[in-house]
Formats: C-alpha cells, structure tokens, sequence
C-alpha cells in the first residue's frame, strides 16, 4: 500500500541521575565527594533512505522513545549514555511540527536529529566549594525532548507524467522504463504515483513518475489528482500527455483543464518547464487533434505512440535536455541558504498567575527539572541560582511572601 502522509510522536531518552557519594578509603580521612554524572538520554534521527518509496512502515507502529541514560556513580563514574534511534524514512520526506516544516529530507543519507535526549544531571563533586565541602545533593537528568511530527512524503523525480485518466501514461511509461503500472481501458487505472527509470546510456538516464489522471476540478479534491499532485512538485521537467484519440477541440479543452488544475494547485507547477505530447499516433484520427494543437498553441508539441514507438526517441531526447538545462539553471542560480536561529537571550521572566507565581526562562526551567525540591540542600542551591539570576528580587517586587508557590517549568515548590 502507498502511504505518503503520516503522524508519529518521538521522545528522547531522559538524561541519567547525577549521585551523591563520597570518598570512603582506608586511612584517607575527609575524602570529599565524588558522585559521577548521569548519562545523556539517547537522541531520535530520521535518515532518509533510498530504497524505501513509501510511509507505509508508520501505520501500526507511531511512537518512538529513545533509550535512557543510566545514572552515575561512586568514585566518579560516569553512567552509560543512552543509545540513539535512526528511523528510516523515504527520501523526500518533509518533517513538520506545529505546522512549521522543520526538515526537507531530500537527499539520500540525509540525517536529521528531531528529539534531543536529556543531559544527564551533575554529581555532587561539581557542587563542593570552598565553603560547602560536603554537598549532600546532586542533579536529576534532564527529561529527553517529546514533539508531535507530520511527515509528508513527496517522491524525488527529475520529470513526471500529467495528463487526464486514459491519455496513456502509464502505457508511456511502462515503455519508457521497466515499471509494471496496471494498464486498461478505464478511467483512474493508475490509484497511486508510479516510478520508473529512463536509461538513455550508460552515463544517462533520470527518474520518470506517474501520477494519477487530472480531472476538472482536480486541485479542489475531484478525482484522485489532488491526492498526488505534491509529487511531481520537486520534478524538474512535466511532460503533460494529451489524449490523441479525442477529436480536435476536446483535445484542446483537455490540455486547458490540465493547465488550470496545475496552476490551482501551485504556482510553482505552472511555472515549470513543460513537454506537450500528443498519445496515440497509430489511430487515424490522431494526426487531426495533433495538428490542431501545433495550430492553436505556439509551442514544440510532439506527437508519440506507445504502441509503434514512434516519437519516442525524441520525446526522451526533448525530457533529458531540460532536465540538463533546469540542473545547470539551479547550481549557477542564487541559493537559499538557511540559517539557525539565533539562541534567544538567558533572560528570566516573572508573572503572576492564579494563585502563585511564575518564573519562565529556557535555562532557569531546565534547571528547575534537574532539581530535587525534595532534598533541603537542592532546594537551597536553586534558591541560590534565583537570587543570584535577579529573579528572586522581581518576584519579591510583585509581592512574593513566605508560604506562597513558584512555579517553574512543570515543576512548583512553596517559598520558603
């Protein structure tokens, strides 16, 4: 089964517990401390791959969480990272999270990291100073990121086959490459996009794909167009194939209406380089709608037959330059190069909510997770860290008292 749009939730391993421990050798007295540090969470990446054509593997199995790290230990130990996850996708898979596209997977072994595992949590040896030589508390780890991801899939191909149900795409293309499309003399033959490959020699040859028949009102869900269109979106060159066995002026309508639902659909496709083919030169009547078509439309329009042959050599020939051109047009054309987003400021905010009050910051939540509020000398290390940030004295502006909660992140505590 063809799938090209599917939902799959991912979540990093948690980081690994930093430990409390202290040096306990024979004639060694005050050995201080030496909690090791937890070990990273495992990460999530997609990896796009080649050979896999289709989203089918998302059906039954949409949850993925990467292994945890384990924690620390005594004499400085250092617990196991936790391993990452490589989940393979289609190349072509666009990654969405929150409608926002986050990765366009569009080369083979292209990998991509979409959940971070959690830092591990610090030993008590990162917490000894010169006056607090025995710190009784060390860091939870960190928990590992979760998102919601949409993936969409749109099939990488250098030329794709447009054209109304039965104007013979899929007998073109079952010629043109060694794919076994279903062909027969009903509409909407063709249910799913099909792929094959045109050898011209041995240095070249590119990827021919096949979408289902284009209808009247295609880009507005008629049919099974619209279903498949995104993938001839990435195609270099469309060759759009006209139904030669129509009479002349239904032959020009069909090539309006294919015109139309590709501009509907996107402005992109409308704007690409295009290949007229007219099907079905070994029926008489074809010569009539082929000619008519040179006459109207100021354009190269090639006449072909699957069946004899005939125009082939020159439809690929025609295909295979433009697909050169559009390649030598991209790699002189400026670029679009995208960069990182610039890491916002450390900057602490406080509010006031219903019944408490809130401190909100990426690195100050971050900590507030890695935080045991349960152990007395955690909680007065955070208070340190609060104070020491300003955020202490903001809250204390709003009307903070003894006895009234704070709420970091998903964490709260009752202020002392």
């Amino acid at each position: 089964m063809f799938v090209d749009q599917a939902h799959i939730v991912v979540r990093g391993g948690s980081g690994g517990n930093g430990v409390v421990a202290f040096r306990r050798e024979k004639f060694i007295p005050r050995g201080g401390p030496n909690g090791g540090d937890g070990g990273r969470g495992g990460s999530i990446y997609l990896v796009a791959d080649a050979q896999r054509t289709t989203l089918t593997d998302f059906r039954h199995k949409r949850r993925f969480r990467a292994e945890d790290g384990e924690a620390g230990g005594s004499s400085n130990c250092h617990g196991k990272d936790g391993a990452d996850i490589d989940i393979a996708v289609p190349a072509g898979t666009l990654v969405y999270a929150g409608g926002e596209l986050i990765a366009d997977l569009s080369e083979p072994g292209a990998r991509v990291c979409v959940a971070s595992g959690g830092r591990g949590g610090l030993g008590n040896q990162h917490f000894a100073t010169s006056t607090r030589q025995t710190p009784r508390f060390a860091q939870s780890g960190e928990p590992g990121e979760e998102r919601s991801l949409d993936l969409q899939l749109k099939l990488l191909a250098d030329a794709g086959i447009v054209g109304a149900p039965n104007a013979g795409k899929s007998t073109l293309l079952s010629v043109l490459t060694s794919a076994k499309p279903k062909i027969a003399d009903y509409p909407f033959t063709t249910i799913e996009p099909q792929l094959g490959v045109v050898q011209l020699d041995v240095d070249a040859s590119f990827v021919l794909v096949e979408v289902p028949g284009l209808v009247e009102g295609a880009s507005r869900g008629v049919g099974l167009g619209d279903t498949f269109l995104r993938h001839v979106e990435r195609c270099q060159v469309l060759i759009q194939l006209v139904d030669g066995a129509l009479p002349p002026a239904q032959a020009v309508a069909q090539l309006a209406t294919i015109d139309r639902e590709l501009a509907a659909w996107s402005a992109a496709l409308a704007d690409k380089k295009r290949i007229i083919a007219v099907s079905k030169q070994d029926l008489p009547e074809a010569t009539a709608t082929l000619q008519a078509l040179r006459e109207g439309i100021d354009e190269t329009i090639l006449g072909i037959s699957a069946v004899t042959r005939q125009g082939l050599r020159e439809l690929v020939a025609a295909t295979y330059a433009a697909i050169v051109a559009a390649r030598q047009e991209a790699a002189s054309g400026e670029r679009t190069v995208l960069h990182p987003k610039a890491a916002a400021a450390a900057s602490i905010m406080v509010s006031k909510e219903r019944g408490a009050f809130r401190v909100s910051g990426e690195k100050i939540e971050r900590l507030a997770s890695m935080t045991d509020f349960e152990n007395p000398d955690g909680r007065a290390y955070f208070d340190r860290v609060l104070a020491r940030s300003g955020a202490r004295r903001k809250l204390e502006r709003l009307g903070l008292r003894a006895g009234d909660t704070i709420r970091v992140g998903d964490r709260e505590f009752i202020n002392a």
